[in-house]
């Protein structure tokens, strides 16, 4: 979702931010945050975090919003507390609760089983307290109003599911998934088959494909350095060239580069495996997002129009 800002003095700001967003603050705040503190004109954030999750949260600026909807469906980590015997309206701590079971006996070899059947590709109902849309209105808003709705049944891939600790009524859980996938559903599904529920009382992202080891800003960092300066704040910004470190690189001469920049067709590099690129200029900024059609030229899937600058190289 991207917010543009026609505040005074706004600046056409390009490259990705790391926010690690807080406790209790929406994705959609910090973004507005983010925007207020760095001056920016436009930025745009890559798939929201529940309020009462934190972590990752990666923040895209100026040219950068180009390339939000490929972050947005990335594999993601996640560590997450389960907490066993009760089941809650939102799957979370922010619900009342509906449902509440004993624990029954549980080993770990129990529980591994029951993990197991949630690794892979599985079928799996998404909340409906949650921002997927129903007849254009999300179905949290539509749920609050006390309307029976309920999110249609869908595939998501769970790459990793671990078990990292527990106790007597909490289980700490490893994630790594793929696009799409609800943590509170996964909850949810893991206690009944558990045979007592459960639902989510803590939620952290750890990172977000290809920020595999984020180091993440928080807001109040931002607002430090951007006290120091624009030039110290702009530091805490990645380069746009960075959200697609995970594709093959293709380097252009000047050229080429040229033909890329005006969308004009050039053949595609004998060299290069006929896969979804990145398309670098002479000058070392990233031209496009390309691949190789069926006539092996480049075609431009995303152009980029960045200027020449530390930021946004």
């Amino acid at each position: 979702m991207s917010r543009r800002r026609h505040r005074p003095g706004a600046r056409d700001l390009h490259g990705i931010l790391l926010l690690d967003k807080p406790l209790g603050m929406s994705s959609n705040k910090g973004l507005q945050m983010a925007l207020a503190i760095l001056r920016a004109a436009k930025g745009g954030h890559t798939g929201a975090l529940d309020p009462l999750a934190t972590g990752l949260l990666p923040l895209c600026f100026g040219e950068a919003t180009k390339i939000a909807g490929n972050l947005l469906g990335s594999r993601k980590a996640y560590v997450a507390e389960c907490r066993l015997g009760a089941t809650t309206t939102t799957a979370d701590l922010e619900g009342q609760i509906i449902d509440q079971r004993p624990i029954p006996p549980l080993d770990d070899a129990a529980i591994e089983a029951a993990l197991a059947a949630f690794r892979g590709r599985i079928v799996q109902v998404p909340p409906v307290y949650s921002a997927l849309k129903q007849d254009g209105e999300p179905l949290y808003l539509k749920a609050r109003r006390g309307e029976a709705v309920q999110a249609p049944p869908r595939e998501v891939e769970i790459d990793r599911l671990e078990l990292v600790s527990r106790t007597a009524d909490i289980l700490t859980l490893h994630v790594e998934c793929g696009s799409g996938t609800y943590i509170r559903s996964l909850a949810v599904d893991l206690g009944e088959r558990l045979g007592c529920g459960a639902h989510v009382i803590a939620l952290r992202r750890l990172w977000v494909d290809p920020f595999r080891e984020p180091v993440m800003v928080s807001l109040d960092q931002l607002r430090e350095a951007a006290e120091q300066g624009e030039e110290t704040v702009d530091r805490l910004v990645l380069p746009l060239s960075a959200g697609v470190a995970d594709l093959p690189a293709l380097h252009f001469d000047a050229e080429s580069s040229q033909a890329v920049s005006q969308g004009r067709q050039i053949d595609w590099p004998a060299e290069a495996r006929h896969e979804r690129s990145a398309a670098f200029g002479n000058d070392g900024r990233l031209l496009a997002l390309v691949d190789c059609d069926e006539l092996n030229r480049v075609r431009i899937l995303r152009g980029f129009n960045l200027p020449i600058s530390p930021v946004g190289a």
